[in-house]
């Protein structure tokens, strides 16, 4: 089963990394602007009146061509009919259905990543005879993904967010890539402190807080590329954000998943007091891990209070979400490498 899990989990990567490619293929098809020659005018003859043999031309109006950019798709209106009265499918048209399709054959790839994903996941527990949260590799790959399981939900909610696919594959290749690749451990059994029901509850809902934290990241990084293309700036990374959805709908989406996420992580740190009081006779010792764990949490608080309030610019909360994220990578990233403690169970 270890092996298996191991070859699944490798399969969900690269599968993975074609949806990324697929949502790039969208995103550049999406991007291009088609030159397509104006239809030529209609000219209408009328008999002249006063006995004048002199014929009066006058020119009807071409075709009209818009780019919708934030709706991410660019159209042509259709220019004059041909004696058949048929109207062929413009250049701009065809290009924006070869998008579309990219697109959406990258969302069917996540969806079968996700769930390779989880039969990754599920092997692993099989081998292990526990839940696979015992060590970073296990740990990551949970959260990786709570992260697209989310996303595809949120997805199905509302399609028209789909370009921020491209953004998250991203995350997701390297995030699965780096626990293969660095983190990976063969499997073993738990420390004696982690042996308790209190691991189900309380790493449970860290590891489901921090997949929606890691989602939430992503619209909050594209909401300040967006704003700041919104707001006539045309230098990188805003360029990125030329054809992702409208600043307002990242930025609602940021606070909806952060809203959700922030009562399951404060539960979270609260089970862990519980069990650490249970566990080593004291509910705070300003562990590495615990303190950091404050930290995010603080953070994230000041993000929410931010976002309710008025006179916060909507960048200040974003970065306060972003800097929330970054927060959790290093209580999962840089305290399990570069510090010891009661929690320091990475197993590299």
């Amino acid at each position: 089963m270890s092996a298996l899990s191991d070859q699944v989990v490798s399969i969900a990567t690269l599968v993975y990394l074609l949806a990324m490619i697929s949502h790039a293929v969208e995103y550049a098809l999406g991007n291009s602007r088609v030159k397509v020659a104006a239809a030529p005018a209609r000219e209408l003859v009328g008999a002249a009146v006063g006995g004048s043999s002199g014929a009066t031309g006058a020119a009807g109006s071409g075709s009209a061509t818009g780019a919708a950019e934030d709706g991410g798709s660019t159209g042509t209106a259709d220019g004059v009919a041909g004696t058949g009265g048929d109207t062929a499918r413009t250049p701009a048209e065809r290009t924006a259905r070869r998008a579309a399709l990219a697109g959406w054959i990258a969302v069917a790839l996540t969806a079968v990543g996700a769930a390779l994903h989880l039969v990754g996941l599920v092997t692993r527990g099989i081998a292990a005879e526990r839940m696979p949260w015992g060590n970073m590799y296990e740990f990551v790959l949970t959260v990786s993904f709570i992260g697209v399981s989310a996303w595809l939900v949120v997805l199905w909610k509302v399609p028209s967010l789909r370009r921020l696919g491209l953004f998250l594959t991203l995350v997701m290749v390297l995030l699965v890539a780096t626990a293969e690749l660095v983190l990976y451990t063969p499997i073993v059994p738990l420390v004696p402190a982690l042996n308790s029901y209190w691991f189900i509850v309380h790493v449970s809902t860290v590891v489901f807080a921090s997949g929606l934290f890691l989602l939430g990241s992503v619209p909050a990084a594209t909401y300040l590329m967006r704003a700041g293309y919104e707001r006539g700036k045309r230098s990188f990374p805003y360029t990125l954000a030329k054809k992702l959805p409208a600043a307002a709908s990242l930025e609602r989406l940021t606070f909806v998943l952060h809203a959700f996420a922030f009562p399951l992580f404060t539960f979270a740190v609260i089970a862990g007091a519980i069990w650490a009081e249970a566990a080593w006779g004291r509910p705070w010792g300003w562990d590495p891990k615990e303190t950091w764990s404050f930290i995010s949490w603080v953070i994230y608080a000041g993000y929410l209070h931010a976002r309710a309030t008025p006179s916060v610019k909507r960048n200040v909360a974003a970065w306060l979400a972003i800097l929330g994220f970054l927060t959790v990578m290093m209580n999962l990233f840089g305290v399990n490498i570069f510090f010891e403690g009661l929690h320091s169970y990475g197993g590299l």
